[in-house]
């Protein structure tokens, strides 16, 4: 089995760490604690404005914000993106010194400072080119009795501990 995304492209999955072999979804319970802290997280984060569009937009006009596509970063201080704006995101990562911020609760904080001051992806900026199956599909949590269960065990993993 590959590596996958699941709802929103950047957070990258192991195939086996989410499916069964049969290709069913796991309970919860037995992912590892990193996979089911994200996996709890996208389904949070799946109607989730795009970062970029906010600050351009502000909460006054959360409608004009395009809704999410990817996400990158940590979950908790992750940054969420639409399509016309993940290649500015891509571009500050691999270009802009962002990369020095990767698996750092800053990098949030570092991507919108450096957009709000005008930051952008050249025009001729090459996007990743995606191959999307089911870019709607978020995998439900089972086995740990509800949604909410999985998401208060997910939010309780102590964050210090966690090698990010």
């Amino acid at each position: 089995m590959g590596k996958v995304n699941i709802a929103l492209r950047g957070w990258r999955f192991d195939e086996a760490a989410v499916f069964t072999d049969d290709g069913d979804i796991k309970p919860i319970d037995e992912m590892e604690p990193t996979t089911r802290e994200r996996i709890v997280r996208l389904r949070q984060l799946i109607d989730s404005p795009c970062h970029a569009c906010w600050l351009v937009h502000g909460d006054s006009e959360l409608d004009a914000c395009n809704d999410a596509a990817a996400v990158y970063g940590e979950p908790l201080s992750e940054v969420i993106l639409c399509e016309e704006h993940e290649p500015d995101f891509l571009y500050w990562f691999r270009e802009q010194g962002g990369a020095d911020y990767r698996g750092e609760p800053e990098l949030q904080d570092a991507f919108h400072e450096w957009f709000a001051d005008g930051g952008r992806a050249p025009d001729d900026y090459e996007p990743v080119e995606h191959v999307d199956t089911d870019p709607t599909a978020v995998p439900s949590v089972s086995g740990t009795g509800s949604a909410a269960d999985a998401e208060q065990e997910a939010q309780s993993v102590d964050l210090d501990s966690l090698d990010l």
